[in-house]
């Protein structure tokens, strides 16, 4: 069996966080690419082809010689992305997915792939929100179409295509006949389900994806779920610490006294946690990450070199080597405890979670006194003024601040 990995996006709709490819996004120090390589090696799969831009950042960041590589071009599509490989394709049936978290799938899909005698099988789930996925409209168990994004109320069943799929050979004729475009791949799909058999099968629960930045929370969850202590040398802990369940401190890290960590906890090579800090996992804290004194810190993600003084993260996602000064705040719940909504591409788009901060690309600065309200996004390389509270995405490399005015009278 050969896999085909399709990591060729520009990731558009993980703005902040799309400085690289979204699957090379770090989780316990190694990129999302890396476990699902893992993952498909250790279900038996070593013949393993990744298509990546022309960026190359997928190969230089593995740097594992035993993969091929293929380089799309330009970003017009899985379709496009798919034919880039074809010339690498050698077996008769082969295993095409996104770069995505599909660990608990990989042996479940293969073991039924032996047992159908159709060619073409695709993976799906059950979802809340239909109208953000392409959907399968069946007939007696068979795929004859998929919807991509249906008006609410106008889906055909709420079972997404969750984009892994075992493809023959011959697939790639069907691709050739539909003109390049970002969904060319289900065009062709509904071009072969009009001619041939497509068998959908049907996993257990809604599947983890990574269309939008909030669906790191997932991919955060289960990859730490099995997390084991570890203490790395020459860590420090201080006076009165309280380590709670399964926390990962790597090597050279200092822990401030009084602090308490609830697990699970990654904490990466040489982070500083400052004293009187709370950790609620899962938290994920990349190689050089620093805290001031009486920082709180629950359900989250930060890049390596990240700075904060003190304040309150919950729910958030934070690139690399931001800096965040004291007293920064991020809202995570609305008043009304209803979903929370986000800004992407321009248009409103519910996240489905009622626990939601912020996300902030890299080299982002933040001053003083911040507050951060529910679902919003900060770009990379933005500077955000001191006392400011923000209530709207703000674009990569900008500089947003409020203005105050300052009144000083004589005491009577």
């Amino acid at each position: 069996m050969q896999a085909v990995i399709l990591a060729a996006g520009e990731s558009s709709r993980f703005w902040p966080l799309n400085y690289r490819h979204k699957s090379l996004m770090r989780i316990m120090g190694r990129s999302l690419i890396a476990y699902l390589i893992d993952d498909l090696r250790k279900a038996g799969i070593k013949d393993i082809i990744i298509v990546q831009s022309s960026k190359r950042d997928i190969e230089k960041e593995l740097q594992d010689k035993s993969l091929k590589y293929v380089t799309q071009k330009s970003p017009i599509g899985t379709g496009d992305s798919l034919l880039a490989a074809e010339k690498f394709i050698k077996s008769d049936q082969f295993l095409a997915l996104n770069a995505e978290d599909v660990k608990s799938q990989i042996k479940p899909l293969l073991a039924s792939f032996k047992k159908s005698r159709n060619k073409l099988i695709l993976f799906a789930s059950r979802t809340k929100t239909p109208w953000l996925y392409g959907i399968l409209k069946l007939e007696k168990n068979k795929v004859v179409e998929i919807v991509e994004k249906p008006k609410s109320g106008q889906e055909p069943s709420n079972l997404k295509n969750d984009n892994v799929f075992l493809l023959p050979k011959s697939f790639f004729g069907y691709l050739e006949k539909v003109p390049p475009h970002p969904f060319s791949l289900i065009q062709a799909l509904n071009l072969y389900a009009k001619e041939n058999t497509i068998e959908a099968m049907v996993v257990k629960g809604e599947t983890s994806s990574l269309k939008f930045p909030w669906h790191v929370f997932s991919l955060l969850k289960s990859r730490t779920e099995n997390l084991k202590s570890f203490k790395g040398k020459s860590v420090v802990i201080g006076k009165n610490v309280v380590i709670l369940g399964p926390v990962f401190i790597n090597q050279g890290t200092r822990i401030g006294a009084n602090t308490v960590i609830h697990g699970p906890c990654y904490i990466g090579k040489n982070c500083q946690i400052g004293d009187s800090n709370v950790f609620r996992g899962p938290v994920n804290f990349e190689d050089n990450v620093k805290t001031g004194a009486f920082f709180e810190i629950k359900n989250s993600l930060v890049g390596q070199g990240t700075h904060f003084h003190s304040g309150y993260l919950a729910d958030s996602l934070v690139g690399a080597n931001c800096r965040v000064g004291g007293g920064f705040i991020s809202a995570n719940r609305r008043i009304d405890r209803k979903n929370i909504f986000s800004t992407v591409k321009k248009e409103k788009v519910d996240t489905d979670l009622t626990y939601f901060g912020a996300a902030i690309g890299n080299n982002t600065k933040i001053g003083v006194g911040v507050g951060v309200m529910p679902g919003v996004f900060i770009g990379s390389d933005s500077i955000v003024g001191p006392g400011s509270m923000v209530f709207e995405n703000i674009p990569d490399n900008s500089i947003f601040y409020q203005k105050f005015k300052g009144i000083v009278k004589k005491k009577k």
